[in-house]
């Protein structure tokens, strides 16, 4: 078996998530504590009991998801030995992946995170991000450079095919809608996002958040990270830096990503955080991957069960 551990993005945030594991592990737990703690304000209450509105809150979600994911991968390290040869976090996933290996300790994360959170929540309120489902990432593309400036509007998320968001200026997201339904697009769904994350109008985040990166001390991977910005792995903590800030205002490349991941030998991906949504798009992208999640406790169960069935066929 050759592990990839992946950590889930924002939009997979639910009240109730992380309850569970903090209730069946003490790392779990400690996961919370330590986030409460760090932060000043509880996460684990918002987390666990909400409010939806809150959770929702960029400002409140990103280091929500942070320390639901870190919980979770903690959960299955007790219950089994998990030794990934990659680690991939979808967005804001990606500062899990980095406390996974070493790289940042979590309270760290969790300041970064917060002050990412914060500018991405504060930025230019002219920007969207729209799902369109249905197109190619070639298609796409070609629909987007049809009717915009790639200062203005861009491919954001390529998540899986047929699954592909653009992100940019809002008069620019609505002039793409009627090119993506002229070229096929099944559907055309705005996010519910306060900016154009993963956009050049991110620059000015990415530069303060570079800044900010000076604080914290950094480490290199003890598990290659494999970037969203470039889908190749990298262990290097000055690179990791690098395109840490580069990332909020770049592409993540998740079909790129996983596609590099299986053809280095990967066979198993395990998603731990608040949902299933990257398995989901694993199962699209490379069909022939086992694949498990950790949330509650039925899922670590089964993905515990998986992990020994995985290394004993091996």
């Amino acid at each position: 078996m050759t592990l990839a551990l992946l950590f889930s993005p924002q939009g997979s945030q639910a009240p109730g998530m992380g309850r569970e594991l903090a209730s069946l592990s003490d790392g779990a737990r400690a996961a919370f504590e330590e986030a409460d703690a760090t932060l000043g304000w509880s996460v684990s209450a918002i987390c666990w009991d909400g409010p939806t509105e809150r959770l929702n809150d960029t400002r409140q979600t990103q280091p929500c998801l942070l320390t639901t994911s870190v919980a979770a991968y903690r959960a299955l390290a007790e219950r089994t030995p998990v030794e990934p040869s990659f680690l991939a976090g979808h967005s804001v996933g990606e500062y899990a992946a980095l406390v996974v290996a070493g790289v940042l300790d979590l309270a760290a994360a969790l300041r970064l995170v917060q002050r990412r959170a914060d500018l991405m929540a504060d930025a230019d309120g002219e920007g969207g991000m729209a799902a369109v489902i249905g197109l190619d990432r070639e298609a796409v593309q070609a629909a987007v450079d049809a009717v915009a400036r790639p200062t203005e509007l861009v491919v954001a998320n390529d998540n899986a095919p047929g699954q592909v968001v653009i992100s940019g200026r809002r008069d620019a997201l609505a002039a793409a809608e009627g090119a993506m339904r002229v070229a096929g697009a099944r559907r055309i769904l705005p996010l519910s996002v306060s900016g154009a994350f993963h956009s050049p109008l991110m620059g000015p985040v990415a530069k303060e958040l570079a800044a900010a990166f000076d604080n914290e001390e950094w480490h290199d991977a003890r598990v290659a990270i494999v970037s969203n910005v470039t889908a190749e792995p990298v262990t290097d903590a000055g690179r990791i830096r690098a395109l840490l800030a580069e990332q909020v205002c770049s592409p993540v490349e998740w079909v790129a990503a996983v596609r590099r991941m299986v053809s280095d030998g990967v066979d198993t991906m395990v998603e731990c955080g608040a949902g299933t949504a990257l398995v989901g798009m694993v199962r699209r992208i490379a069909p022939d991957v086992a694949t498990g999640s950790v949330l509650d406790r039925a899922t670590l169960e089964a993905s515990t069960a998986l992990l020994a069935a995985e290394a004993v066929s091996a």
